[in-house]
């Protein structure tokens, strides 16, 4: 049980602009609410911890003013920051579990207690965009340091360089130029071109229902649980190696870790589910689209730079009796096509009017919205964190030893993260409905 020792106010540390910071459409369709993850050390929590935090979080959010801001509604109908510096929230709290106790940090409803409740029904225009809360374990045999960071405000990588930078300032580590964030998002605003190119965007339609279903009311209702289930340096290199076991014609690359491991966990799914040979099935994916875009986008740029990309349709027989290869191959279609011209493409449609109604019933208190399709059975969604550097958030007292999601996901996802141990092993956070996960453990591992 965790217990809250006390709560505060922290603003930046010296005056910071006030105004409007416009959000990009990239900012506008993303879930609304706080993402939660946890960072668990072994050190010792002592008296002068939370105050360390403290001043070193007042510190950041200087150059990160707009986390210390608020969530307004523009006359256009968009999402906008009030730059207003009204601060962000800090807990400190304790529980009577042991570090031991919270065994894998697999995420479960105990562990989501280790991050900052949030509470929804008040007027969005109140609730602070990050809120961050330091747990000790009883004992005091280490800590855990949970965030919940608002996404509309910036995608994975933003927020891991925000903690990053947090971190480097507590340690009492001064930031390079580039270390700052790049805060202006109308570097993504689009100039509309009549001669601009048009894709088809499979992404943006709805994406293939369970035979004999005619709509997704009753997958979305199954509850899904979470496992954490690792690879080792050795099983990863046996998978790369089972998708490239067939001669690559000249000039194509081999296959990625990535897409050997994504392939290798759809295909588990698609098994565990024992679904009808004929059932269509996708896989949907973020991509970072810093580096994808002409010109490229600045290294520090804060916000969300993803696009949405999946799979070509393809049916269970042929995921589950294909070789591996056969996967890996529609994963790589879904992102290969992610060229400069098929993201600007996707950009200009995908903020609709049904985008910006959702956007207004937020801000009339009809609750949180989701803007993505529903990626679950037969679907799934895959997150690749492998190339975010999640293990650099060293506040002075050594690396964390964990960091994941604090929360199970409400449709079947896949998070695949490199561990810890910093030896080549991965870990992989799998929300799936609970009647298939002891199934999909089983073939996870069956050829390994």
């Amino acid at each position: 049980m965790v217990a809250i020792v006390a709560s505060y106010s922290v603003f930046p540390s010296k005056e910071t602009p006030k105004g409007q910071l416009w959000l990009s459409d990239n900012d506008q369709v993303v879930r609304s609410g706080h993402t939660p993850t946890i960072y668990v050390y072994q050190a010792k929590h002592n008296d002068g911890t939370t105050q360390r935090l403290i001043n070193s979080l007042a510190q950041i959010l200087v150059p990160y003013y707009p986390l210390a801001g608020r969530l307004s509604l523009a006359e256009t109908g968009r999402i906008q920051v009030d730059c207003n510096a009204k601060g962000v929230t800090f807990i400190e709290a304790e529980t009577t579990e042991s570090l031991a106790d919270y065994g894998d940090f697999s995420p479960s409803d105990s562990v989501r207690e280790l991050v900052p409740k949030i509470d929804y029904t008040r007027p969005i225009e109140e609730i602070p965009l990050l809120l961050v809360q330091s747990t000790r374990f009883r004992g005091g045999e280490g800590f855990v340091i949970g965030v919940a960071f608002c996404h509309p405000l910036a995608d994975g990588f933003g927020g891991i360089q925000f903690i990053n930078s947090w971190a480097k300032l507590a340690r009492g580590e001064t930031l390079e130029p580039l270390e700052l964030p790049y805060l202006d998002r109308t570097i993504l605003k689009l100039q509309h071109s009549p001669t601009s190119p048009c894709f088809d965007h499979p992404e943006l339609k709805p994406l293939p229902l369970k035979l004999g279903s005619s709509d997704i009311n009753a997958e979305e209702s199954k509850k899904t649980r979470a496992v954490l289930l690792k690879l080792t340096q050795e099983q990863v290199q046996k998978l790369k190696n089972e998708a490239n076991e067939e001669p690559l014609q000249e000039g194509v690359r081999a296959y990625s870790r990535f897409e050997a491991i994504a392939g290798h966990i759809w295909r588990c799914a698609s098994k565990a589910r024992e679904l009808e040979e004929k059932q269509e099935t996708v896989v949907r994916f973020n991509a970072d689209i810093r580096s994808r875009l002409n010109p490229p986008l600045p290294s520090n740029y804060f916000g969300n730079a993803l696009t949405a990309t999946v799979s070509p349709k393809c049916y269970v027989g042929e995921i589950v009796s294909k070789p591996l290869r056969y996967a890996a191959g529609k994963v790589r279609e879904a992102i290969e096509k992610l060229s400069n011209e098929y993201i600007r493409s996707q950009q200009r449609i995908v903020l609709g009017e049904e985008q910006l109604d959702c956007i207004r019933g937020l801000f009339l208190g009809q609750g949180e919205r989701r803007n993505v399709p529903f990626a679950g059975n037969p679907n799934l969604q895959i997150t690749s964190w492998m190339s975010m550097p999640v293990y650099e958030a060293d506040f002075g007292w050594g690396k964390p030893v964990f960091f994941g999601l604090a929360y199970v996901a409400s449709q079947d996802r896949a998070v695949i993260l490199l561990s810890p141990d910093g030896d080549g092993s991965i870990i992989v956070s799998m929300h799936f409905q609970e009647p298939h996960l002891e199934l999909f453990k089983k073939f996870f591992y069956q050829s390994l």
